[in-house]
């Protein structure tokens, strides 16, 4: 990073340079903002430091020309010990961050350490922008959050090596969004991406449909089926709902990618395969494995990567970006008024994006005018009054579970497949679920 002092102060400016040095960064300094700007057109400043009070051009007026002539430059502004009002105005101004006299080294070097960290995401998140444009992946991936640009961040990198990847996320967040990021990031981007839905698979095919099997192997088994792994080969394989692996089936899985090699049920040679593979879940593995539910070393095996990607209510500055998209994605022209906006920015998305998406679907439809206000909006949005309530979070979150469940079937007309689908899961696991929380037709709202 490229970093320049300005100070008339010589000691200071050589006490920041000297230190700064030291710590493996280029450093220009200016004993004023004449020589600040001759110095600024010449070299390519990542990071300024001023001092606020200088003769003749002082902080404020040479932080506005800086930044005229670079909006995306950060700037600290070094102001008088006790100097709030300064303070707040250089931050009005467009300084990132300030400090006060006598500067603590070790302080300024965690914040500098911050900020370079922010520019390596924003330059990862600039390289990535015509890839999250483009038409092969279903979605548009709106990051103006800096949790998302953080998680792009790491995506990018991720992609490039061939390990295996663990994607953690709440349902709705886009976890499988994230894995064709990553397979379209990669070298194997144009081999097959499959992806198979754990918790759709019924537990005595789980191994037919990852290895396959040979002709006759077991009654059905008309003629012989390349697993998978196989359909894969070269590319990625996204495991989706990995909690949901049966533990027979952990051990072999295992097997399988210490090994890279496959034995087709029925078959007795072993098949080489080269698959990268991502796992994808909403569950809590480590604590999985605690409860003896998940194998500890297939754990470690998937989990040499992990990416944890933000739930929506953590992430509101995208609330905005993605709505646009949906606007656009759906055909529709349509205002939202500002108390409207409040409670859309108030709610807290237990669905994640996917719900956002449907609130808007459904308000959209049923609005009656293209300007939509707060009577337009669906009543979870209109009545939502923050967590509140009493009870730790594990109940609170097993009543909104259940409450979503109940809505969506009864917004089904009590089909399961369809109620499933409403929610991003499978059949399966919303049965499971219902059973656990005796669920039946015709039951109240809880």
């Amino acid at each position: 990073m490229n970093i320049l002092i300005v100070d008339d102060e010589e000691l200071q400016r050589n006490l920041l340079q000297g230190f700064l040095e030291k710590q493996g960064y280029l450093v220009m300094a200016a004993a004023d903002g004449s020589e600040a700007l001759q110095l600024f057109m010449e070299h390519p400043i990542e990071l300024a430091l001023l001092d606020h009070r200088m003769p003749e051009m002082n902080g404020d007026e040479l932080l506005a020309r800086l930044k005229d002539i670079n909006p995306a430059l950060r700037v600290i502004m070094i102001t008088a010990f006790g100097d709030v009002d300064t303070a707040v105005r250089v931050m009005q101004l467009g300084a990132d961050d300030f400090m006060e006299k006598p500067v603590d080294l070790a302080v300024l070097l965690e914040r500098i350490q911050q900020f370079e960290e922010k520019i390596l995401v924003e330059n990862d998140v600039d390289e990535l922008e015509d890839i999250l444009d483009t038409g092969d992946l279903p979605v548009r991936m709106v990051a103006e959050s800096p949790a998302m640009k953080s998680l792009l961040s790491l995506t990018l990198r991720a992609a490039a090596t061939p390990w295996t990847v663990l994607i953690h996320g709440e349902t709705g967040t886009g976890k499988e969004l994230v894995a064709r990021l990553i397979h379209l990031l990669s070298p194997r981007k144009d081999k097959p991406f499959v992806e198979l839905n754990c918790a759709a698979v019924p537990e005595n095919l789980f191994e037919s449909e990852l290895f396959g099997h040979e002709k006759g192997s077991f009654t059905g088994a008309t003629s012989r089926r390349r697993g998978l792994f196989e359909q894969a080969d070269g590319g990625t394989l996204l495991l989706d709902e990995a909690g949901e692996l049966p533990l027979a089936m952990q051990a072999k899985l295992l097997r399988a990618l210490q090994e890279h090699k496959i034995i087709r049920i029925g078959g007795e040679k072993p098949l080489p395969v080269d698959v990268r593979i991502i796992a994808a879940t909403n569950r809590d593995l480590r604590q999985m494995v605690e409860q003896g539910l998940f194998r500890e070393d297939l754990y470690f095996r998937l989990n040499v990567i992990a990416l944890d990607i933000p739930p929506l209510r953590r992430r509101k500055e995208d609330l905005q970006p993605l709505m646009t998209f949906f606007l656009k994605k759906f055909g529709i022209r349509a205002d939202f008024d500002g108390k409207a906006m409040a409670l859309l920015a108030k709610y807290n998305y237990p669905g994640n994006v996917r719900e956002l998406e449907h609130i808007l679907q459904r308000t959209l439809t049923l609005a009656r005018t293209s300007t939509i206000t707060v009577r337009d909006l669906p009543p979870e949005v209109k009545n939502y009054h923050g967590s509140g309530g009493s009870g730790d979070l594990n109940q609170r979150l097993a009543e909104m579970e259940r409450r979503m469940i109940v809505d969506a079937l009864e917004a089904a007309d009590w089909i399961q497949t369809r109620a499933a689908e409403s929610l991003g899961i499978s059949e399966r696991v919303l049965r499971y679920k219902m059973e656990k929380m005796g669920i039946r037709k015709k039951q109240r709202k809880s």
